[in-house]
């Protein structure tokens, strides 16, 4: 939009600077050609009333070395009354010209090599029409043309510049504005509810700027009534798990019912969590800032720690590696405890009793991979497991784990894969993108995990080594 202004300026001020210019510099020429004949007119004159006094050579010659330079004016006088034709000075225009003045009665000019020539009738004593010509050289005709035309440029083009530098201010004026609006709704579309755009331009962009925060206001507003209406519907749940909690304990001893009662104090855990996530959810303005996040490593552990009991109960055989010291992301603990419970989960639900699984934790310098693998029958269609993922919903899943997973994933600029493990099942891994920059999308079919190199902190590409369960 800016240069487009610069260019339009451009062209219609150039235009102006022509349709000005040319029909001037025509008319200081026409003008200068004036002078020059003007001057020779004079010279013209001053002869004129000798001629009509005398005819005598010597005292003509007197006259002309007078009035001009013998070079530049010639006397004609025509032969009559016994006298012959006089000629004066040096003879430039044709005999032709000469007659056709005198037959006239008028003056008349005419180009001949070097310039041109006035020719001026002059009427003698005796009756006979004397031609007094008077030369005019070009450089007289076009005495100062060039300059005055020279200045007619520079004027033109210091014009020119300076309609592009006003048309450059112009527009910037207009496409700050506008730039700061793409930018805010870039901002806006990406999460970043805190956008807003300054209030100021031209008529129509401030306008749009007043429409654009009002609507970033609205949405804003749309979002916390959402978060309060899953607040009330979850506090909805409280008196139902209050029934399954006390029916819970007169359930007596023994692994299962211990089992259900946990059950019952993660699900009312979880149904606080969400109750103050909803209503203490604050837009986000900016990026997590330095120790937000979560240890990847202690959450593993801990949710670990939770699933290996029923793993106990069902004969599976597990293994957690990479968590025995501290795994910063930028995720929240809640997030990835509900994504490792949802992968778990579906290890649990979807695999056979004593079908082993493992969990690995490895961390490099600008990412973290967590690997949940099993040994069960694998997934047949990767690509349809993601697309219920998304929430389709086939196959008699409601997709939400693994949306939960990709979701958690890609906050950071990561992605999630299914693959084969190495224990002949399935593996899905969890890229982390710790720096919150979207990763190069690696080529498709491309899978593996990823073993340390000595010293913390560093990863290597070295896919699908081979690792045993204990």
């Amino acid at each position: 939009m800016r240069w487009a202004l610069v260019k339009v300026s451009l062209a219609v001020t150039a235009m102006v600077v022509v349709a000005f210019a040319v029909p001037l510099g025509l008319v200081i020429r026409e003008m200068a050609r004036d002078r020059a004949f003007a001057g020779a007119e004079r010279e013209a004159a001053a002869v004129a009333p000798a001629l009509s006094i005398t005819t005598d050579r010597d005292q003509l010659e007197r006259v002309v070395a007078s009035a001009g330079s013998d070079a530049a004016m010639a006397v004609h006088i025509p032969a009559g009354d016994g006298s012959e034709a006089l000629d004066i000075g040096q003879r430039r225009a044709a005999e032709e010209d000469i007659e056709a003045v005198r037959k006239l009665g008028r003056a008349s000019t005419s180009t001949v090599s070097g310039g041109s020539t006035l020719l001026q009738p002059v009427a003698l004593s005796s009756g006979e029409i004397a031609i007094v010509e008077v030369f005019v050289p070009e450089s007289e005709v076009t005495n100062g043309v060039g300059t005055a035309w020279a200045v007619l440029a520079a004027v033109g083009v210091a014009l020119i510049l300076g309609s592009v530098a006003v048309a450059d201010r112009l527009g910037v004026r207009m496409v700050r504005p506008a730039q700061r609006l793409v930018e805010g709704a870039h901002e806006l579309g990406e999460g970043k509810l805190g956008a807003r755009v300054p209030e100021e331009g031209p008529t129509e962009l401030r306008l749009a700027a007043v429409a654009f925060n009002s609507m970033a206001d609205q949405v804003v507003q749309l979002l916390a009534n959402e978060r309060e209406l899953a607040a009330d519907l979850s506090h909805r749940l409280r008196t139902p798990l209050t029934v399954l909690r006390l029916n819970a304990a007169s359930l007596g001893d023994g692994p299962a019912a211990e089992q259900t009662r946990a059950a019952v104090e993660q699900l009312e855990r979880e149904v606080d969590t969400i109750i103050r996530t909803a209503r203490d959810a604050k837009p986000q303005t900016a990026a997590a800032g330095p120790g937000a996040g979560c240890d990847a490593a202690e959450v593993v552990r801990e949710r670990m720690g939770f699933w290996s009991a029923l793993a106990e109960d069902e004969g599976r055989k597990w293994r957690v590696a990479g968590a025995d010291r501290p795994v910063r992301i930028p995720v929240a603990r809640t997030d990835l405890a509900a994504s490792l419970d949802a992968l778990l989960g579906n290890v649990f639900r979807h695999t056979a009793e004593g079908t082993a699984f493992a969990v690995d934790v490895h961390n490099g310098e600008d990412a973290v991979i967590v690997l949940v693998s099993d040994a069960g029958p694998g997934i047949p269609d990767p690509e349809g497991a993601m697309a219920r993922g998304r929430g389709s919903g086939n196959d008699g899943s409601t997709g939400l784990g693994l949306d939960i997973v990709r979701r958690l994933a890609e906050s950071t600029g990561g992605d999630v894969r299914i693959g084969s493990s190495v224990l002949g099942g399935t593996e899905v891994r969890i890229w982390i993108q710790l720096d919150g920059r979207e990763r190069a999308p690696r080529r498709r079919g491309h899978r593996g995990t990823v073993r340390r190199r000595r010293g913390p902190g560093r990863l290597v590409a070295s896919f699908n080594r081979p690792r045993s369960l204990p």
